[in-house]
């Protein structure tokens, strides 16, 4: 990637409630500054707002933290977002997903999957690549989700996609770790 359209900010940019959200965010994902997390804070209330709306998908979501983070990983390879693998390797890992397991991840849906997990990584890939999800995929799909999480599954596919782009077009560095 080249050089950040919006830098990270710091507190001068952040606010002092950004701020403290951000530092706080940083730790938990095991880096001195989330990048993600800075340079979105700069929209201030609609930062917080997106928070909101992104935890109740993930940590808080209607799935399994397990499968959640195998959609998310998936979403990541798909639209080759390294930031989004970078972080999701690592918190896959602390949800029970292997070093094994996240290579079938990105192998995909035909990796020695049970029919449940192949089902979410099918439509992950749907979704994806043609913004809908075959009347098959989605029989599949319903065979395991309840409709509230169908909808939850869908929204959480989405919110990763557009956060890939997100930190495509502002050109988001690589935390380190």
């Amino acid at each position: 990637m080249t050089t950040p359209r919006v830098s990270p900010g710091g507190f001068g940019d952040l606010g002092p409630i950004n701020w403290m959200v951000v530092r706080t965010m940083s730790l938990a994902t095991g880096t001195d500054n989330a990048h993600i997390f800075a340079t979105l804070g700069r929209s201030k209330g609609l930062f917080r707002g997106w928070l909101h709306f992104s935890s109740r998908m993930m940590p808080f979501g209607e799935l399994s933290r397990r499968e959640t983070e195998m959609i998310i990983i998936r979403v990541a390879h798909l639209r080759g977002c390294d930031y989004e693998l970078d972080h999701h390797r690592r918190l896959g890992a602390k949800a029970g997903i292997s070093a094994d397991a996240f290579d079938r991840i990105i192998e995909g849906p035909d990796a020695e999957w049970g029919d449940r997990e192949r089902s979410l990584l099918l439509a992950v890939g749907e979704i994806v690549a043609d913004r809908d999800v075959s009347d098959q995929t989605w029989d599949a799909l319903r065979r395991h989700l309840t409709e509230r999480q169908a909808i939850a599954f869908t929204l959480l596919v989405g919110q990763y996609d557009s956060l890939a782009t997100t930190i495509g077009v502002l050109r988001v560095q690589r935390d380190t770790f």
